[in-house]
């Protein structure tokens, strides 16, 4: 038999728990319309000790290709992420291909990180052709033949569901995810497109009303618990 105690106790851990997974849902309504954007799972366990703990997990599926009007825009059709280095020359990996060409005319994301080694077009590129294996290649003037720039790297986690949020719209590996793990001979780059969010905002939403009751039940019975314990403390009195 449990105690008024832990009673409390376990109430206010259900609670705490359902928050912290309301807040995760929170971030995945908010990024509903971020390309590249893969929804965070917060699942819950019941630990031997009878109290709930939680493990987040990315949600990996594949999200919609969007056509875009873009030539520096890319999506990833299947796995994998790419390389991007900040001014800092921090690596970390993204699935937002929405790219650009930077201040110093290397192809870079939205907020500016460079994608891979570095891929510098050339102020005179007439056109630019991005192949399924990522190789980027420029067109001086109309009916020129291609030549390649440089190629967008691709890699894979043994285990992406456990990769953790890095800045912005981008993740950084774990000791749980593996090494990122250079993809050869790819065919998965789509160029003129970008994918968006995984996010899927009709089960979002559902689980949120349950939350919501969950919270509302935990909060009562914390409330009767209380009651109960003041009237035994009056009865003794």
């Amino acid at each position: 038999m449990y105690n008024m105690s832990a009673v409390t106790n376990r109430c206010v851990n259900n609670a705490t728990m359902q928050f912290d997974k309301l807040g995760y849902i929170a971030t995945n309504l908010a990024n509903y319309s971020t390309i590249g954007y893969k929804g965070v799972a917060f699942e819950q366990f019941l630990r031997e000790d009878g109290y709930v703990d939680g493990a987040i997990r990315k949600n990996t599926l594949q999200g919609s290709i969007r056509v875009s009007s873009n030539p520096y825009d890319i999506a990833i059709d299947g796995e994998g992420y790419i390389p991007v280095v900040s001014k800092d020359g921090e690596i970390q990996y993204t699935r937002d291909g929405s790219l650009k060409i930077g201040a110093n005319g290397y192809l870079v994301t939205v907020d500016d990180w460079m994608v891979g080694d570095g891929i510098k077009i050339p102020p005179n590129a007439y056109r630019i052709e991005i192949k399924p294996n990522g190789d980027v290649m420029y067109h001086d003037k109309a009916g020129s033949l291609p030549e390649k720039i440089g190629t967008i790297p691709i890699v894979q986690f043994d285990n992406p569901e456990a990769l953790e949020q890095g800045h912005n719209n981008k993740v950084v590996f774990n000791s749980e995810t593996g090494e990122p793990r250079l993809v050869k001979d790819g065919s998965s780059i789509r160029q003129n497109a970008v994918e968006v969010s995984n996010v899927n905002i009709y089960d979002e939403l559902n689980t949120m009303m349950r939350l919501n009751a969950s919270m509302i039940a935990s909060l009562n019975l914390m409330k009767v618990a209380n009651d109960m314990y003041t009237k035994g403390i009056n009865l003794q009195q």
